[in-house]
């Protein structure tokens, strides 16, 4: 018998990795027909105790209890029979395949070999009934927004009769009112007696729907706060371990009023972005930080051309900046994606291949390419950025992620580019590859490039930042000064909530 209500009750729970530990006797409790919500940092072992629960990781020690009562976990099929079910950012749903055609997705059921289409249907529409959802069985799901999709991945996992439903950063694709639609589901399953555990950055979400949270640092609990004590004041010092600090002081900014990229009144994306304004000069590195899906990388896509705004204008110097991808890249404009592998190279093509790939423009203005010219371009390239091995004939796909990640910035910046955008320049590069990144970011921007940095690593940010410019709800919430900016800070405006050294926007 479960003791106090509770469904899950996991104890002690341990995991490594190649020797390091990334659970350190991890502990999580969750009541039946509570919204628990899970926060930490980025390699805080929220992915990894998520991944213990739905069988992708075995745990190395520590038990885990389902009412009450001992289960071992060592496969998706344990874990389900345990009625546990996982909603990741990516959905699992056959978009040309209908809602009920989905949800029944190999649970069919047939009577002589013939599918009992009509008891099936039936069977969908009591689920969508019982839990008061805006689907019906017939609807495609390719015609379905994010919102109605999450519902039918919802219901999947409640016709295999699943008591807890894992939810990993739901709303991250999801514009306002989807996600109210969201909470509003939520609220209807807990009503019905169904846990979900809610994995998220954002506090305003958290505080809505938690019943409880559980905070985690570097591998451990560091404590389960109840609803009323859910604020940022006391979740991010929890999150973070102490106030941090900048590693180190930059020198004097060499900022340029005669270089200028210059937004206003920016939206896309039906409120995602939200009258986006701000100025950015050469000289400077302008840090942008937010949540995920606070409309970072959409901002600095629409910069680019990648994505077409609603409305608002985008000038350089005075002059409109167009919407084209090659006209940018021909006009000085240089992009790193967040995407490294899916779109900033291209894998199974040589070194050589990728550094010249955007700038035949220059090497070949008549339409004709001289060999040698690629040659002594891509050497170039590759003896500045200390790409290795230093062999161009090699595949990027070949190389390390850091100097796969030379070759993508490598290839803009052989331009001599006005802009260099940055988004999320170091996402699993390590530590020496790093520093030498660093120093090609400060070297550009001594040299007068207007250098955009978004970053969810808050420590990168603090470092090279001379202004950080904090997103909320699809625009920018507050500037802090770069010689003054903390982690706390950028957590603390990123939540919504202004902090004493920065200025409302």
């Amino acid at each position: 018998m479960a003791e106090n209500n509770i469904l899950l009750k996991a104890e002690g729970i341990c995991k490594q990795f190649n020797g390091i530990p990334v659970l350190k006797e991890v502990d999580l409790e969750i009541k039946a027909g509570e919204v628990h919500s899970l926060m930490g940092e980025n390699g805080a072992g929220k992915s990894t105790i998520i991944k213990i629960l739905t069988g992708v990781y075995t745990k190395d020690a520590g038990q885990i209890y389902i009412e009450g009562e001992p289960v071992e976990i060592r496969n998706r099929q344990d874990s389900a029979k345990a009625g546990i079910s996982v909603i990741y950012q990516e959905l699992s749903l056959v978009p040309d395949l209908t809602v009920e055609e989905n949800i029944l997705l190999g649970k069919e059921e047939s009577k002589f070999g013939f599918t009992k289409n009509k008891s099936m249907r039936k069977r969908v529409k009591e689920l969508i009934e019982y839990y008061d959802f805006d689907l019906a069985p017939q609807m495609v799901v390719d015609t379905l927004g994010m919102a109605q999709r999450q519902m039918v991945e919802i219901l999947k996992a409640l016709s295999v009769r699943s008591k807890l439903i894992i939810m990993d950063e739901p709303t991250a694709s999801l514009s306002a009112a989807e996600s109210e639609k969201l909470f509003s589901t939520i609220d209807r399953l807990r009503s019905k007696g169904v846990s979900v555990l809610y994995i998220s950055h954002r506090l305003d979400e958290v505080y809505r729907l938690s019943d409880r949270l559980t905070v985690m640092r570097n591998g451990e609990n560091v404590g389960v706060l109840n609803k009323e004590e859910i604020s940022p004041k006391t979740v991010i010092p929890m999150m973070l371990g102490r106030e941090t600090n900048r590693a180190v002081k930059k020198g004097s900014i060499n900022k340029r009023e005669d270089i200028c990229l210059s937004v206003r009144g920016l939206a896309y994306g039906n409120g995602l972005l939200k009258d986006v304004n701000f100025d950015a000069y050469g000289g400077e590195i302008l840090g942008i930080g937010g949540l995920v899906g606070s409309g970072r990388t959409e901002l600095v896509s629409c910069i680019y051309g990648i994505l077409k705004p609603e409305k608002g204008t985008i000038t350089l110097n005075g002059e409109p900046v167009s919407r084209s991808v090659k006209k940018n890249i021909e006009g000085g404009f240089a992009f790193v994606p967040e995407d490294r592998r899916g779109a900033g190279f291209i894998p199974k093509l040589s070194i050589e291949k990728n550094l010249v790939l955007p700038s035949y423009d220059l090497l070949a203005p008549s339409g004709l390419v001289a060999k040698h010219k690629e040659v002594e371009w891509s050497k170039a390239a590759i003896e500045e950025y200390d790409i290795r091995p230093a062999i161009a004939s090699i595949p990027v796909q070949n190389l390390s992620g850091g100097n796969q990640q030379k070759v993508v910035i490598g290839r803009g910046l052989a331009r001599k580019p006005k802009v260099l955008i940055l988004d999320e320049p170091t996402a699993g590069i390590d530590v020496g590859v790093k520093s030498e990144l660093y120093d090609i970011i400060r070297k550009l921007s001594d040299e007068g490039t207007i250098v955009i940095l978004v970053s969810s690593d808050m420590a990168e940010l603090c470092l090279l930042s001379d202004r950080v410019l904090v997103m909320h709800d699809g625009r920018f919430f507050e500037e802090i000064p770069g010689e003054s900016v903390t982690q706390n800070d950028i957590l603390m405006a990123a939540s919504g909530v202004h902090t004493e050294g920065g200025r409302a926007l």
